[in-house]
């Protein structure tokens, strides 16, 4: 098996799982115990391993066909299986190469020329490449003691335990991800220093230049005299939009040891082809808040069984470094069924490859308070930070699902996982097959969001709105449908609730922000077939309540 320096043999021997119910404060609960490994797998010295993978071409856009469960993250794009652990690596290319292809947009190599410095309070990044530069920095909070120490990114500074992750012994490097991709920016005209390396029009999204920035922080801590940070034992986390940063970034750079996405919602770690049936929000509404994702991806916000990867696959990627999930059951605008069921499949890659022990999955907390700081995850969250991180421990993974939220992977895939041996295959391949198209469409995982309002008539246009909500906010998505005119344009209106405000709203343009507010379609957007709908969101501060939309068309 070819591994790289310094890395690991990965033992191909299944991990037994250990799985009880146990019932707390009256809801049952998923636990599953991961028996620990003598060692955990320590991350690759270089950012991708699989660079120097053979990808054959991928599929055309244009043709995917629909396949309702996920992909089999083990077949390789020619049809055939995996059997060899050493065949994980370009197996996982290849999902990359998809991943940036329909999903997130590319992840540049490391650019011609990264410099900086590393000091006990701040790290500077300098880049140049292809005649353009950029440049920005990050705070660090070092822990008591003496260094080198690990260090965890924590991305925007919102929901980590950042006090947890210093009295475990690592520094916090504090990383503000709108230096490098800023928000509230068009898709033709990103900012920040990534775009400012590959052009404002690049189609690459906000989640992967975050990535990218990370990754440029990493080289920056190996070119330093180590004397302060550790370059071998670095973390990452962030919560909310920071948790599907934090995800991507763990995915995207194989020298992260660690990766702790929290509560990430849509875009994060839920499967796509959970989202629709689970209430969360849509797909449409993540790609049109905020260029998160790749511009590719807005040809399936509305058909995400076309997608030939899937985000098990992304913390597939992750495999088998360390993963510790932590997500919130109580808000299904998060889609954190979803969410389960993404972590129960990627498990599943770990487990072949002798490293079940290294992924965490948790969702079993009582508050429901969006990116708090919860006791649950304490215990566990320096667990992982000294077994991945000081390279102290020995914790077991632990799969831990709220049954307000469970998933259930037997509805989402028709393939089984191989006993992957440890040594190379033999150099005859099996004929491809090609792969299954037909499978059938999965049971939809229930949904606990409120139900949709009841169409109002308007000229030409109905309205429905679906309400996701949690303690102090809540997210609205408008459903618009074109009557058997269709429409060349739209005006929707609605009261919001007493005492509500409206912060933020995608793929319409809003008048007012409290009582009544209106909302009309965008450049993209006006024009809707006969019977066709289209979708609109918006977010608001307060305590929700029934809406009634009223729609007009032009």
């Amino acid at each position: 098996m070819t591994t790289s320096p310094g890395r690991s043999d990965i033992r191909s021997a299944l991990v037994a799982l250990l799985t009880a119910a146990v019932t707390i404060a009256g809801v049952a609960t998923l636990v599953t115990t991961i028996p620990a490994a003598e060692a955990a797998v320590p991350a690759a010295a270089v950012e991708d391993e699989g660079a120097g993978c053979a990808v054959p071409a991928l599929p055309d856009g244009g043709s995917l066909p629909t396949i309702a469960k996920l992909p089999d993250p083990f077949t390789r794009l020619n049809g055939t299986r995996i059997t060899s652990t050493s065949d994980w690596q370009c197996r996982r290319a290849e999902i990359k190469k998809l991943a940036e292809r329909f999903v997130y947009g590319e992840k540049p190599a490391k650019p011609a020329t990264v410099t900086g410095t590393v000091s006990s309070t701040t790290i500077t990044v300098n880049v140049s490449h292809n005649g353009r530069s950029s440049s920005f920095s990050a705070k660090v909070e070092l822990p008591s003691g003496s260094g080198p120490f690990p260090a965890v990114v924590v991305l925007g500074g919102f929901g980590a335990d950042t006090a947890g992750i210093k009295a475990a012994g690592a520094a916090v490097i504090n990383y503000d991800p709108y230096a490098v991709g800023k928000e509230g920016t068009p898709r033709n005209n990103k900012q920040g220093a990534f775009y400012s390396i590959y052009g404002a029009s690049s189609s690459t999204g906000l989640l992967v230049a975050w990535a990218w920035g990370v990754s440029r922080i990493i080289d920056v801590i190996e070119q330093s005299n180590g004397s302060i940070l550790r370059a071998d034992a670095t973390g990452v986390t962030g919560c909310s939009r920071f948790g599907k940063g934090a995800i991507v970034t763990g995915a995207f750079d194989q020298r992260i040891a660690l990766t702790m996405p929290i509560e990430s919602g849509s875009a994060g770690a839920p499967i796509f082809r959970g989202i629709p049936g689970e209430g969360a929000q849509s797909l449409s509404s993540a790609y049109g808040e905020q260029p998160w994702l790749g511009d590719a991806f807005g040809s399936f916000t509305g058909s995400p069984a076309r997608l030939p990867v899937d985000t098990h696959e992304l913390v597939a990627m992750v495999a088998p470094r360390g993963l510790f999930i932590m997500d919130n059951p109580h808000i299904a605008n998060l889609g954190p069924k979803s969410a389960s069921v993404a972590a129960l499949g990627g498990a599943e890659v770990y487990k072949a490859l002798g490293a079940g022990a290294n992924i965490t999955y948790w969702s079993d907390v009582q508050d429901g308070t969006h990116c708090a700081n919860r006791p649950e995850w304490r215990t566990p969250l320096q667990q992982h930070i000294q077994k991945f991180l000081l390279r102290t421990g020995t914790a077991p993974g632990a799969i831990r699902i709220s049954s307000r939220a469970a998933g259930n992977l037997a509805e989402w895939r028709d393939w089984q996982t191989p006993a992957l041996t440890s040594t190379p295959p033999s150099s005859s391949t099996p004929s491809p097959s090609a792969p299954s198209t037909g499978s059938p469409s999965p049971s939809s995982p229930s949904s606990g969001s409120p139900s949709p309002s009841a169409p109002v008539p308007g000229a030409g246009c109905t309205a429905t709105v679906s309400v996701n909500a949690w303690n102090g906010g809540f997210v609205a998505t408008v459903k618009v449908t074109a009557g058997a005119s269709g429409t060349n344009g739209w005006t929707v209106g609605m009261t919001v609730p007493a005492g509500a405000t409206v912060t933020s709203s995608w793929n319409a343009d809003r008048t007012g922000t409290s009582g009544a507010v209106q909302f009309s379609n965008v450049a993209y957007n006006g024009r809707i077939g006969a019977g066709q709908a289209t979708e609109f969101g918006f977010q608001a501060t307060g305590t929700a309540g029934p809406m009634t939309p009223t729609c007009s068309a032009s």
